[in-house]
């Protein structure tokens, strides 16, 4: 039980480290100010008899998801990096820890990180659109007949949505990592993790214009999961399942966690 309340103390003072910046306190902030303003727009220009809360929510969901997946990449990429910008990576590998207890109590920090905003603004978005336009319990538009959840609750559809988006993004953040400890510019990190989150699509398309079948091996397709709860596919011409996309993801999961592993616990840090 002593390593394992060890390593516990790693993690916090990890945290400590993030949330010790006043850049967590202004993204936090944005998290939840951002649902709120949105909310209050709808709820201005919504014809009475079309207000919902849910699909309001999930609207809104799309675009708050996307700036936790912004706040977690640059925290994510500044994790090992920043130490080396800073000088203190020295005074972290002397103290005794093993280099991989090290990383991995970064990488969980950020994922903490990563799921704290995932759980504020799913309360954030549910509480104030509630407030707005009062509780549905069964909305007419917002389950299609194709998705896999039909004739579910709202609730469900509203977690699966949660729990799809929170998987890519800790792949998106788990990319950002790997640069992060393969490189010492968290800038670049940053930049690369943001292409592959805004670019992916625009990559899938032109990928598919190839007509090859090993496409959908390629990461990324499978970046956006949720199309799934609708009845899609990530790519039209080669049908996949959500077992086979959750397969992928989990394959470069653990690729971008080697590759991690390997450089930190490899490199030379006297320089």
């Amino acid at each position: 039980m002593r390593p394992l309340a060890s390593f516990w103390n790693l993690v916090l003072n990890e945290n400590m480290k993030i949330y010790r910046r006043i850049s967590t306190w202004i993204m936090l902030g944005i998290t939840v100010v951002i649902p709120l303003l949105f909310t209050v727009a709808f709820a201005l220009l919504a014809k009475e008899e079309n207000a919902n809360n849910w699909e309001a929510m999930m609207l809104e969901s799309q675009i708050v998801f996307l700036l936790i997946t912004i706040f977690a990449v640059v925290k994510s990429s500044e994790s090992v990096a920043g130490e080396f910008s800073r000088g203190t990576i020295k005074l972290l590998l002397i103290r005794p820890w093993s280099r991989s207890a090290i990383l991995l109590s970064k990488f969980i920090s950020i994922v903490l990180f990563a799921l704290l905003f995932t759980v504020v603004s799913f309360a954030v978005t549910w509480l104030a659109n509630v407030i707005a336009f009062g509780y549905t319990a069964h909305p007419a538009n917002l389950i299609s007949d194709q998705s896999p959840l039909a004739g579910s609750s709202p609730w469900a559809y509203a977690l699966r949505y949660y729990l799809d988006e929170f998987i890519t993004l800790v792949v998106v953040v788990t990319f950002g990592f790997m640069l992060s400890s393969a490189f010492r510019s968290s800038g670049l990190a940053i930049g690369l993790s943001l292409f592959l989150l805004f670019a992916g699509s625009m990559i899938t398309g032109l990928l598919s214009l190839t007509d090859q079948a090993w496409i959908k091996y390629v990461l990324f397709p499978h970046l956006g999961l949720s199309v799934y709860l609708n009845g899609g596919v990530p790519l039209s011409e080669y049908p996949t399942t959500y077992a086979f996309s959750l397969g992928v993801l989990a394959v470069y999961f653990v690729i971008f966690n080697i590759i991690s592993w390997t450089v930190f616990t490899k490199r030379d840090v006297s320089a």
